[in-house]
């Protein structure tokens, strides 16, 4: 007989066919990290399951019988984050940052911290204003947005030591002399370095440093986000380099975003007509 549980918090990761009419669902959950499940029917025109798509939060009422696979019975839709398609590069983050919870979360272990971290970057890339230029914004939250769920994940970019002599760095502002080193399987290094992958200067590892904060750093006088679309360029393919090396996969969806980042300034990417 199938047991039927209820799971009251999910964040929907991913989505796929699975047979004629059903959709195969990969969610995170606070208590049990990553776990897939069969929504039958979820493909036919006015089936009750149809909600079971990617990025979302669900209420779930799972069945779990001989199968390893867990079978939805009852679907409630908590938050859809509609503005994420609106454009394509609020949408490549939102992916991003889904598909990096699926590199750093295994299935079975419980992942609170991931869970909120999640549904916290998806509402704010959801809340950007979609008539105004948020190209900048949204890099700027997928970057420390994955550095969030990198910390989470215990990946955590070592972005306040010197990995030669492990003293503290403290890059000086105002000296545009100075420079560090990046090296993906070690972290950072005073100076300029044979060998690193990039350098970067004092202003670029200070703002790299204040992402670890919760909220992403702005002017005080007007509020602006501080650092231009190219300093956020370069902190993307910094993570791009740290994500290859320490989990020897790269997330699809950040090298789409890194495209888009790249376009002509001022260029708009509807998502939808």
């Amino acid at each position: 007989m199938a047991q039927v549980r209820l799971v009251d918090v999910s964040l929907s990761l991913k989505a796929s066919a699975l047979g004629e009419r059903d959709r195969l669902l990969t969610v995170v959950t606070p208590e049990e990290g990553v776990i897939r499940l069969a929504a039958p029917g979820a493909r036919r025109p006015g089936s009750r399951l149809a909600g079971a798509a990617p990025l979302r939060e669900l209420r779930l009422l799972v069945a779990r019988g001989r199968s390893p696979l867990g079978r939805v019975t009852q679907l409630e839709v908590r938050q859809t984050f509609a503005g994420l398609g609106r454009r394509l590069e609020s949408l490549a983050a939102a992916q991003l940052l889904a598909e990096l919870t699926l590199l750093l979360v295994s299935q079975g272990d419980p992942a609170p911290a991931g869970v909120e971290l999640l549904r916290l970057h998806w509402q704010r890339l959801d809340q950007l204003i979609p008539d105004g230029p948020t190209l900048r914004e949204t890099v700027a939250i997928a970057v420390q947005g994955s550095m969030h769920l990198l910390a989470s994940g215990g990946l955590a970019l070592p972005t306040g030591w010197c990995c030669g002599d492990h003293s503290p760095l403290a890059p000086p502002l105002g000296h545009w002399d100075w420079r560090c080193s990046f090296f993906p399987a070690d972290g950072f290094h005073r100076g300029r370095q044979p060998g690193a992958v990039m350098v970067l200067n004092a202003s670029e590892l200070a703002l790299l440093q204040r992402l670890q904060r919760p909220a992403l750093p702005r002017r005080r006088a007007d509020g602006r986000l501080m650092g231009p679309l190219p300093v956020w360029q370069r902190l993307l393919r910094l993570l791009r380099f740290w994500i290859g090396q320490h989990l020897q996969r790269q997330p699809r969806s950040l090298g789409f975003l890194e495209q888009l980042a790249a376009g002509p300034a001022g260029t708009v990417h509807s998502a939808l007509p």
